[in-house]
């Protein structure tokens, strides 16, 4: 158990060595804020600190991890003593009382424009941590990389059905969601209620109403939060991730019913996300799921963020998958491996496959086709449509 207790320390407690000097918490996490720190656009370069008994400080800039300049090796007090202060009563407690827990929390800097997203858990050296940088705002949803703005455009009116954007941890799931529901607060007098773990970006209320709500801090869990939202009256749902299938039944549920439900899943492709879902399932409810999906799903999007050639920032690359009858019969009948041959096929209607955007970057000159073929779902087809391109 930790002495945390007898510490009481403050976020603006300057106890971390870096040099000569010494930096609180909330010094530190200012870094990615900086000028020098931001790309052409104005966008943060560090993503995400890193904190780990018998390691300085590390930042992961540019997708690279490097090290705090002149950080000092943390211990494990060091740690508890910049990163507890940070979580909510709650959360913390709930990582204290359990030796195998790890947490998810939220954290609101007084006086800065950016949020911040912590996972703390141990590993065989102690405490360690990572915080990973949100804005205070998402960005406006022109700003986000939709190779077509047909897609967003299309969203913002759904009235009802599924949305998932899936990708790995760190491709910005997240903010992309949160810029749709961004524009719908500022433009659609709805019921908005946002189920996350932790929260992410703040929304105010604006045209729309807003209700967030923090799993193990005022719901219990994602399931347990959807159960009651569908007596809340909305008319969107934001379920932050799917991580089970009680969640995933109830989510298709709320969708095929009438309201419009955002979510993400951790998949690296548009097919992979169908598979997931429906491999949630027992299998005696395959066959039902698939009918309830194929009739509630609107968009699958998959993104990665891409490193840019000149190491300074990354870019989104979408694959998106629009749910039209092809799509429809393909899911019905859990024939999901031919879904990559329609969104190859169907670039008029909005889809694509990943490796198209890679190919517009490499064309456009944001990346090589060495990092097209390095972040490519299927290198074989990135390495065609390189061969083919007019560059060559």
């Amino acid at each position: 158990m930790s002495n945390y207790a007898q510490m009481t320390p403050t976020p603006n407690d300057k106890i971390y060595q870096a040099g000569e000097d010494f930096f609180s918490i909330n010094d530190i996490l200012s870094m990615a804020a900086h000028p020098d720190y931001r790309d052409a656009d104005g966008f943060a370069r560090i993503s995400d600190f890193h904190f780990k008994v018998g390691m300085p400080i590390r930042l992961r800039l540019d997708n690279q991890l490097v090290d705090l300049s002149g950080g000092v090796p943390l211990s494990k007090e060091g740690v508890e003593r910049m990163i507890f202060p940070l979580l909510h009563p709650l959360v913390l407690k709930r990582f204290l009382d359990s030796e195998d827990a790890d947490v998810d929390g939220g954290y609101e800097m007084q006086g800065s424009q950016n949020n911040y997203r912590i996972n703390l858990f141990r590993d065989r050296d102690g405490t360690a941590a990572v915080i990973r940088m949100l804005n205070e705002r998402p960005p406006q949803i022109e700003s986000v990389g939709f190779p077509n703005p047909d897609v967003w455009q299309e969203i913002l009116e759904l009235k009802q059905g599924l949305v998932i954007v899936t990708g790995v941890a760190g491709a910005g799931k997240s903010t992309t969601i949160a810029s749709l529901l961004r524009r719908i607060n500022e433009t659609r007098p709805v019921h908005i209620i946002t189920l996350e773990d932790p929260v992410e970006y703040i929304f105010r209320s604006e045209v729309a109403l807003v209700s967030q709500r923090e799993v193990n801090v005022s719901v219990h869990s994602f399931a347990r939060g959807l159960r009651s939202a569908m007596r809340e009256n909305p008319d969107i749902i934001f379920v932050g991730e799917i991580r089970d299938q009680e969640t995933a039944a109830l989510a298709l549920t709320a969708a095929e019913t009438g309201h419009l439900v955002f979510t993400t899943l951790h998949t690296r492709d548009a097919t992979g996300a169908l598979t997931r879902l429906v491999d949630m399932m027992p299998a005696e409810r395959m066959s039902e799921i698939s009918l309830q999906l194929s009739f509630s799903l609107n968009y699958v999007i998959a993104q990665k963020l891409i490193p840019l050639k000149d190491e300074k920032g990354r870019l989104p690359a979408f694959e998106i998958l629009r749910n039209n009858s092809a799509v429809e019969n393909l899911i019905r009948t859990n024939n999901l491996s031919q879904l990559s041959t329609i969104m190859g096929t169907r670039k008029r209607e909005g889809m694509r496959l990943l490796e198209h955007s890679l190919l517009e970057m490499v064309q456009r000159g944001d990346i090589d086709a060495q990092t097209a073929l390095a972040y490519a779902n299927d290198t074989d087809a990135m390495q065609r449509l390189l061969d083919d391109s007019p560059l060559n």
